[in-house]
């Protein structure tokens, strides 16, 4: 196998990876009915969402870094806090057509602060 083509490999499967399958685990926990028991704390669904596209948002922006465009630091963040948003609009979308479960627009905009907070907070540790 060339160099190039193993780099390639490599490349797939320790970046790209790692985002479809937390992508799949994402569609997978929405696809079931809502919890019967939530903790008793204010806004903790929020905080969740906010923590779930965090960590979306920064596994994107760790991917889009080993592609060419890697040298274009905004292009990358943008991309990677537009692609991890739209995965948690579409997220919201699907919910609508679980049984007992919402779309809820409160939650998409929890998901649009994590993606942009991920993405900010890995940049920040990674740039160090």
């Amino acid at each position: 196998m060339s160099s190039v083509k193993a780099n390639t490999l490599y490349n797939i499967l320790s970046y790209w990876f790692p985002v479809f399958l937390y992508c799949l685990l994402i569609f997978m926990q929405s696809s079931y009915p809502s919890p019967e028991s939530v903790p008793d704390w204010p806004y903790i669904d929020k905080l969740l969402h906010i923590a779930v596209y965090a960590l979306l948002g920064a596994l994107l922006l760790r991917a889009f870094k080993t592609l060419r465009i890697q040298h274009n630091l905004k292009l990358v963040m943008i991309l990677s806090i537009l692609l991890s948003s739209l995965y948690g609009i579409s997220d919201e979308i699907h919910q609508h057509f679980v049984p007992f479960r919402n779309a809820d627009f409160m939650d998409a905009l929890a998901d649009m602060i994590g993606s942009v907070g991920g993405v900010c907070v890995y940049q920040l540790f990674s740039s160090k």
